[in-house]
């Protein structure tokens, strides 16, 4: 398995990477969290855009970017514009989804972005293109917060995220029990060992998901 280096940061290799986000609606708040957050022993930061309350304004976000991207340093940055339906807080149509990220991957301010494996195959080729293009790595990401899937379509996602050549596989489910947590590990275990070829982080969410967090395929 390859691993995947974004500036001083290894991932997949070594202990896990802590990553923490930055969550604030002004540019008061990010920029007040984007300096906790470099004071702070993470290995890299989150901008968590969909928190942001001009997320929509292109000329608010590449200024944000570019003050969150001089507070930071070195600090490698992820970009992370979360849709409502996988967790986040705005709702957007395919089309404002697209544009804010394309923005992203071209402010040259970012390291590392996140795109959401259900936007559709096409949309997140484009993006992946777009990003490599920029020397801007990919998460190629899920968030299913009603179930854990049985452990084949765990599988089969985590297959298709590398398939559409994402640099990073990052899957996320909601267990109704803990035989579900197991599920997760199981299938995380056998796309590790039989398929992968880079990174994959895996997560089960709730109390209940806790012991996942121990596998050290986390980055």
């Amino acid at each position: 398995m390859k691993s995947v280096v974004i500036r001083n940061v290894r991932i997949g290799e070594g202990i896990p990477k802590i990553c923490v986000p930055i969550t604030g609606k002004t540019r008061e708040e990010i920029l007040r969290e984007a300096e906790a957050v470099r004071q702070s022993p993470a290995d890299f930061a989150e901008w968590r855009a969909d928190w942001y309350e001009d997320v929509f304004d292109s000329v608010c976000v590449k200024e944000r970017l570019k003050e969150i991207r001089e507070i930071l340093e070195d600090m490698p940055l992820l970009f992370t514009f979360r849709t409502f339906k996988e967790g986040g807080k705005r709702e957007a149509e395919s089309g404002e989804y697209m544009e804010v990220n394309r923005r992203a991957v071209l402010s040259g301010c970012i390291d590392l972005i996140d795109v959401e494996l259900f936007t559709g195959d096409e949309a997140v080729t484009e993006l992946i293109c777009k990003a490599h293009i920029q020397n801007v790595r990919v998460i190629v990401s899920n968030h299913d917060f009603e179930k854990t899937p049985e452990k084949e379509e765990l599988i089969r996602r985590l297959c298709k995220m590398q398939e559409l050549n994402g640099d990073i596989c990052k899957l996320a489910v909601m267990p109704e029990s803990k035989r579900d947590v197991f599920t997760l590990l199981e299938a995380t275990e056998e796309m590790v060992r039989e398929h992968a070829d880079r990174p994959v982080i895996t997560m089960s969410m709730a109390s209940d998901g806790v012991v996942s967090s121990q596998l050290p395929y986390f980055c």
